[in-house]
């Protein structure tokens, strides 16, 4: 299955050494089709960095109702995904162009 953009928000999070990500609300449907789980990645301001990625933070019956969740989320509560995904090391590089 294919990872779909779900949310971007248009406020940069800062994690604690004070870099900046562009934060966005990621999902997929499950195999059999029945659940949607969501994430979150954050990719460094400048495209250069690792893009972090949360582990999954919900489950949804469908992609709707994963939207909705996404739109919900509050600064505070991306600030700490951010953390707990830098955290984890569940990481992808970016390619420098």
């Amino acid at each position: 299955m294919m990872d779909d953009l779900v949310h971007e928000y248009t406020s940069d999070i800062t994690d604690a050494d004070g870099h900046a990500y562009n934060a966005r609300a990621m999902g997929r449907q499950r195999r059999g089709g029945t659940v949607w789980e969501g994430w979150l990645e954050f990719s460094p301001l400048g495209g250069r960095g690792i893009v972090r990625r949360s582990a999954v933070e919900t489950t949804q019956p469908n992609r709707e109702a994963l939207a909705y969740w996404a739109t919900g989320i509050e600064s505070v509560y991306l600030e700490g995904a951010l953390e707990r995904a830098i955290a984890s090391r569940s990481d992808r590089r970016t390619r420098s162009t």
